[in-house]
């Protein structure tokens, strides 16, 4: 903890000249840039993924219609042939979780009073009028909705929204295209004989509201921590409108 408190004052240090009070904050989106660029290779992994089993369903199909009465034989020969083109149903997991670390040591950074016994310096750095170890509640309190502390949090919320509009037509396209070309009829374009189908089935049909769940975690979380969510969630859109067109 102490040793990222340092880097992330450094960081903060060096923006400072651009962005004066607010450069924690600059810090803290150009931290989660870079968290997203070393998780990069796994999301275009993910997208080459989720290609390569759109490209499998019609085979799927046609396994089907043959092993139909065998349910057995029917998710042997999927599970064969997942294996035998190296896809991997839950592949697309990856990115996601790999950046909870990340989530969780800002979370924990700027909810800690002090750090190595030292009180924690990072909780004095502020956003525009928001401090970074503020949560939307504090806010309120503090000169409410439309004090300095609660436009800023209008400000991230009105982001999330665009964002999270994007990422729902994004994933309803997703979503759509992929069931077309399986033929299934249950909208989420995985195999119910797959392995991870069931699992793979459910996030289907959540992820398109996914994005929306995002304004609740800016609600609660400290300020820092729904930078990085912000951030990380707006790369998500863009990453995506990229990789899967």
């Amino acid at each position: 903890m102490s040793v990222f408190a340092t880097l992330v004052e450094q960081l903060a240090d060096l923006l400072r000249p651009l962005f004066g009070l607010s450069a924690a904050a600059a810090a803290i989106i150009a931290f989660t840039a870079l968290v997203r660029l070393l998780v990069h290779p796994l999301s275009r992994a993910a997208a080459r993924g989720q290609k390569a089993r759109a490209a499998l369903q019609p085979r799927i199909a046609e396994l089907r219609r043959k092993h139909g009465k065998n349910p057995e034989k029917l998710q042997k020969a999927v599970m064969e042939l997942h294996a035998e083109e190296k896809v991997s149903p839950l592949s697309g997991c990856l990115p996601s979780l790999l950046q909870l670390p990340a989530f969780f040591l800002l979370y924990h950074l700027f909810s800690s009073g002090s750090i190595g016994g030292e009180p924690n310096a990072l909780l004095t750095h502020q956003l525009l009028d928001a401090p970074l170890g503020g949560r939307w509640a504090d806010a309120l309190d503090d000169g409410g909705v439309f004090g300095g502390a609660g436009l800023v949090y209008l400000g991230l919320f009105a982001v999330v929204t665009v964002v999270a509009y994007f990422s729902y037509r994004l994933s309803r396209r997703m979503t759509a295209a992929s069931a077309a070309l399986a033929g299934t009829g249950t909208g989420t374009g995985a195999d119910p004989q797959a392995p991870g189908a069931a699992a793979m089935g459910g996030m289907m049909k959540v992820m398109p509201f996914m994005s929306f769940f995002t304004l609740v975690t800016v609600a609660v979380v400290p300020l820092a921590a729904a930078l990085y969510v912000v951030t990380s969630t707006t790369w998500s859109v863009i990453e995506r409108s990229v990789l899967y067109r």
